[in-house]
């Protein structure tokens, strides 16, 4: 993050979808596919297709193809027509995942005020 000054939940970079006419044309051809293969899926399971072997492997086969064809119609709407938009974040601290208070951060020294431990080690019921 480089700019300077950003608030968390502040945009930090914004660009807007291309929205090419190529992109649309696919989409509705790849969607005219996905509805043949799935109206050939239902004829083949109304039919009884998936009672011998081969037609259930057909079937299976028709399945992946509705995916396959889904996940390219999905991948090009959102490379295409959804924007590109990064929000900063707050992002977290090595010692908040240890489950340590912000007092704790520094830690305790080893040696710590020398009188303290003696009067400590002499009276165990002082306080500070």
């Amino acid at each position: 993050m480089s700019s300077k000054g950003s608030n968390y939940g502040d945009i930090h970079r914004y660009e807007p979808a291309r929205e090419s006419t190529a992109a649309t044309v696919a989409i509705v051809l790849l969607t005219l596919v996905e509805v043949a293969f799935v109206a050939v899926f239902a004829y083949g399971l109304v039919t009884g297709w998936g009672v011998d072997p081969v037609g259930n492997m057909y079937l299976g086969f028709l399945l992946a193809a509705i995916f396959i064809d889904l996940s390219f119609v999905l991948l090009l709407y959102r490379k295409e027509f959804l924007p590109d938009v990064m929000i900063v974040k707050k992002r977290r601290r090595k010692w908040e995942d240890l489950y340590v208070r912000e007092d704790q951060v520094d830690g305790e020294s080893a040696f710590g005020d020398v009188s303290e431990q003696f009067k400590k080690a002499i009276y165990p019921y002082y306080e500070k």
